[in-house]
């Protein structure tokens, strides 16, 4: 009988583990086994990591539209500018709010005049 030459499926598996894994240091880029380890590792910790990207950033912009917000009025937060921004309906995102306050202040201030005055109309009124 002639010789069975084995393992090209094993051998494109590995060779693909390891061009993921082929800028990692030491071991990781090549031992197989803790190729394997290290690739599971480092996905799961993209996974949650990209969870974690999302609230720092939103943590962010609510740190940046608060700390404008407190440079236009003293008497104003971030907490009562966006519950203003939702009694009046106004789709503005965190992300925009900051993008604008770092920008272009004075708009970020006629914005928040505009939900005061309104708000404040209504309120007064007997609207809402």
């Amino acid at each position: 009988m002639t010789r069975i030459r084995r393992g090209n499926i094993a051998r494109r598996r590995r060779t693909k583990i390891r061009l993921f894994a082929s800028s990692f240091r030491g071991a990781h880029s090549r031992l197989t086994r803790t190729i394997t380890q290290q690739k599971i590792r480092a996905l799961v910790s993209s996974h949650r990591d990209r969870d974690k990207q999302k609230r720092n950033f939103r943590r962010l912009w609510i740190t940046r539209i608060n700390a404008v917000i407190r440079e236009i009025g003293v008497s104003y937060s971030y907490s009562r500018l966006i519950h203003d921004l939702y009694k009046k309906q106004v789709l503005l995102n965190r992300k925009i709010l900051a993008q604008i306050g770092i920008s272009n202040k004075n708009c970020l201030y006629m914005i928040s005049n505009e939900i005061i005055k309104e708000v404040d109309w209504k309120e007064s009124t007997g609207i809402i």
